[in-house]
C-alpha cells in the first residue's frame, strides 16, 4: 500500500476489500492503513472501505469506521425520505 505507483496501489487496497468480503474481518494494520488513505470517496481505498463497511459486522469494525457507518446509514436514510416526498 505503500507502492510508488498508483495502480499497484490500487491493487492492494482492492485485496483489502476482497479479505474483508471473505473473511468478515481485517488486521489492525489494514484497518489503519485504510484510515490513513482517507475515507473519502474519491480515496484510493473508498471501494476497500465500503467493502469493509457492508461485509465486516458492525461489532467487529474500529471506532473511526463504526462512526462513519452510522453517518452513510443516516444520509442514506435522510435522501430516501427526502426523494419520497
Amino acid at each position: 500500500m505503500k507502492l510508488p505507483d498508483a495502480a499497484q496501489r490500487g491493487f492492494a487496497y482492492t485485496a483489502a476489500g476482497t479479505a474483508a468480503r471473505l473473511n468478515g474481518e481485517l488486521t489492525p494494520e489494514l484497518y489503519a492503513a485504510l484510515r490513513a488513505a482517507g475515507p473519502g470517496r474519491r480515496s484510493i481505498a473508498g471501494y476497500a472501505i465500503a467493502d469493509t463497511m457492508t461485509f465486516v459486522p458492525f461489532r467487529r469494525l474500529p471506532l473511526w469506521l463504526k462512526g462513519r457507518t452510522i453517518a452513510a446509514y443516516v444520509a442514506d436514510r435522510w435522501d430516501i425520505r427526502r426523494l419520497a416526498e
